[in-house]
C-alpha cells in the first residue's frame, strides 16, 4: 500500500508540472486598444506579421477599436482590456475620477510640438477679420470635446491673451470630420486642426491658421499606452518580447524608403485616398513625433497635466513618475541596438 500510495503521490506531482510547463508556454493573450486608424500604433501593428517575431510564441493579439476612451477607462477597470492607448487628458481623469491608481504609462504613441514636427493648427477664415487671439472675443468657437487635449490648448491660449474661456467666448462641440463645413457655413470662428483633417486642400483654400497648439502649451505627451501595474509584473517577459515588436514595426514605417508601402496600409486600413497621406504620413515636418525607442516624454506629459488642472478640469495634483514604467519599452528597445 505504501508503494501504491508513493507512485500515486508521483503520478499526481507529474500532472501537475506538466500542467504548470503547458501553462506557462501558452502564449500571453494581449489586448490592445485604439480609437483612430494609422494614427495609433496599436492599429498599425497586425499589418506587419512579419516584423511581429515573437507573435504566437510568447504573446497573441487582440486588437480592438474603441469609440473613445471612456469606453476605453471602463475595460481598463473591468480587466476587459490590457493596454489602452489614452490621451495625457484621459490618463488623468482615469487616475482621478475612476481610481485607476495602478495605471502604468508604458510607451509613447505620438506626441505634438516637438520641434521639427507637426503642431496642430487652430483655424479661422481668411474673410474673418480675425487677425488675433484677442479678435475672438464673442466669437463661437469648435472643439472636439471639453477637457480633450486640442481643447485644454485652445482654452490655455485663450487665457494667454486674456479671455475667459466660459464668459467672452462661446465653445460647441462637433466632429473633427464636420468642422471644415461648419467654419465654411460661418457657424463658428475658429476649429482646430488635427491631422488628416488640417491638409485638407479646400479648407486651406479658405482659411489659415491663427495659433498653433505649440504655441498655446508647448511640447503635448499626446498619446501614451497604459497598461495596469500587477498585469504588467506577471507578464513582463512576454510584455518585452511584445514592446520588442513594436519597436521593430515603429522604425518600419518612419524609415523613408518605406513611404510609399505604408501610405497603401493607411489607404487599405481607411479607405481614404492615397493623395490625402502621400504628402505627411511618417514623413518628418509634416507628422506627429513618434519616439523610435516607444519613450514617453514624462516631462511634457507632466507639464500636460499640470496645465489640465489649472484650467479646472482637474482637483487632484498627479506626478506622473508614480504611474510610468518606460522600463520595458527601455529593455526592448536595447536588444534593437545594432
Amino acid at each position: 500500500m505504501r508503494l501504491i500510495r508513493s507512485a500515486l503521490a508521483a503520478c499526481i506531482a507529474a500532472a501537475f508540472a506538466c500542467t504548470a510547463l503547458s501553462a506557462q508556454a501558452e502564449p500571453v493573450k494581449i489586448r490592445l486598444s485604439y480609437v483612430v486608424a494609422v494614427a495609433n500604433w496599436s492599429s498599425l501593428l497586425p499589418t506587419k506579421p512579419d516584423l511581429m517575431t515573437h507573435m504566437g510564441k510568447s504573446y497573441t493579439l487582440d486588437v480592438t477599436r474603441f469609440q473613445g476612451t471612456p469606453q476605453m477607462i471602463t475595460a481598463l477597470a473591468s480587466n476587459q482590456l490590457d493596454i489602452g492607448d489614452l490621451a495625457y487628458s484621459s490618463l488623468a481623469l482615469a487616475i482621478q475620477n475612476a481610481g485607476l491608481e495602478d495605471l502604468r504609462v508604458i510607451s509613447d504613441d505620438f506626441q505634438d510640438g516637438v520641434p521639427g514636427y507637426y503642431t496642430d493648427q487652430y483655424f479661422v477664415r481668411n474673410d474673418s477679420g480675425i487677425k488675433t487671439v484677442e479678435d475672438l472675443k464673442g466669437k463661437v468657437l469648435a472643439t472636439n470635446v471639453a477637457g480633450s487635449a486640442v481643447d485644454i490648448a485652445m482654452r490655455s491660449m485663450l487665457r494667454k491673451h486674456h479671455l475667459d474661456d466660459k464668459k467672452d467666448v462661446t465653445i460647441v462641440e462637433a466632429a473633427f470630420p464636420n468642422m471644415r463645413n461648419m467654419l465654411d457655413e460661418k457657424k463658428v470662428a475658429l476649429i482646430p486642426g488635427v491631422l488628416p483633417f488640417s491638409t485638407n486642400p479646400d479648407l486651406l483654400k479658405t482659411a489659415h491658421p491663427l495659433f498653433t497648439q505649440k504655441e498655446a502649451v508647448g511640447r503635448t505627451q499626446m498619446i501614451v499606452w497604459v497598461a495596469r501595474a500587477d498585469w504588467l509584473k506577471q507578464n513582463r517577459a512576454a510584455m518585452v518580447d511584445f514592446m520588442e515588436d513594436t519597436i521593430r514595426v515603429m522604425r518600419w514605417f518612419q524609415d523613408p524608403k518605406n513611404h510609399d508601402a505604408a501610405v497603401q496600409i493607411a489607404v487599405n486600413l481607411t479607405k481614404i485616398p492615397a493623395p490625402v497621406w502621400d504628402s505627411w504620413l511618417f514623413v518628418k515636418g509634416k507628422d506627429y513625433y513618434r519616439n523610435a525607442d516607444a519613450l514617453p516624454d514624462l516631462t511634457a506629459l507632466q507639464a500636460n497635466i499640470e496645465t489640465q488642472r489649472e484650467m479646472g478640469f482637474l482637483t487632484k495634483d498627479i506626478k506622473i513618475a508614480k504611474y510610468a514604467d518606460p522600463s520595458i519599452a527601455k529593455e526592448a528597445a536595447a536588444r534593437l541596438k545594432p
